[in-house]
C-alpha cells in the first residue's frame, strides 16, 4: 500500500509543472484612458440684438458750455462670429437733459461698426462710425469711436458697458466734445 501511494504521489505532484499549453502568453493589454473632449472656449456671437442704455454724458463745447449729466437710450445690431474674431455694425440714440452752445442737445444718433474678441461669455470690442447731433442749434454730422464689453448672462440676455467719444465740428458755431459711458442690457434674437 505504501507503494501505490508513493506512485499516486509521483504522478500527482508534478502535474502543476506540467499543466498549461506549449504556446507563449499574450503580450499584457494596455489600457490607455480616452483624451478628453476639447472644451470650446468662445461663445456664439452671431445674429440680431437690441436692447436699452443708460449712462452718464459729458457735453463740453470749445468756446462755450461744459454740461454733464444722465443719459438713456436704445441701440440695435447685428454681430457675426469668426470663431475668436467677431464683426458687426450698430445703430444707437441717446438722449438726456444736456446743454451745447447754442442750447439744448436733443440726441446724438450714431451708425458704428464694431470689431470684438470672443472670450466664451464675455466679448471686448472697439467701435467706431458716424455720428449726428439734434439740438435748438440744428444738427451737425460727426464721428464717434469707443470701447466696449458685453456679457452673455444667457443664451438671448445681454449686459454690457461702452465708453464713447463723439465729435461735431458745428454746434452753435463752436465744436462739440461728448464723452459717454453707458450701462447696456440686450435680447439677442
Amino acid at each position: 500500500m505504501k507503494s501505490i501511494k508513493l506512485a499516486l504521489a509521483a504522478l500527482i505532484l508534478p502535474a502543476p509543472l506540467l499543466a498549461g499549453s506549449l504556446t507563449p502568453p499574450a503580450d499584457p493589454v494596455v489600457v490607455t484612458p480616452a483624451a478628453p473632449a476639447p472644451v470650446a472656449v468662445g461663445g456664439d456671437w452671431t445674429g440680431g440684438y437690441a436692447g436699452v442704455q443708460l449712462g452718464y454724458g459729458n457735453y463740453a463745447t470749445d468756446p462755450g458750455t461744459d454740461s454733464d449729466g444722465f443719459i438713456y437710450g436704445a441701440h440695435a445690431g447685428y454681430d457675426y462670429d469668426f470663431g475668436q474674431f467677431i464683426l458687426g455694425g450698430e445703430v444707437d440714440i441717446d438722449a438726456g437733459d444736456l446743454q451745447a452752445a447754442g442750447g439744448d442737445v436733443d440726441n446724438i444718433a450714431r451708425a458704428k461698426l464694431r470689431a470684438g474678441y470672443d472670450l466664451g461669455r464675455t466679448m471686448v470690442y472697439a467701435t467706431g462710425g458716424a455720428a449726428r447731433v439734434t439740438g435748438d442749434f440744428g444738427d451737425d454730422t460727426g464721428w464717434t469711436a469707443g470701447l466696449g464689453m458685453s456679457y452673455a448672462v444667457t443664451d438671448n440676455f445681454l449686459v454690457g458697458a461702452e465708453a464713447l467719444t463723439t465729435r461735431f465740428d458745428d454746434v452753435g458755431g463752436s465744436d462739440l466734445n461728448a464723452n459717454t459711458l453707458g450701462l447696456r442690457a440686450s435680447f439677442k434674437f
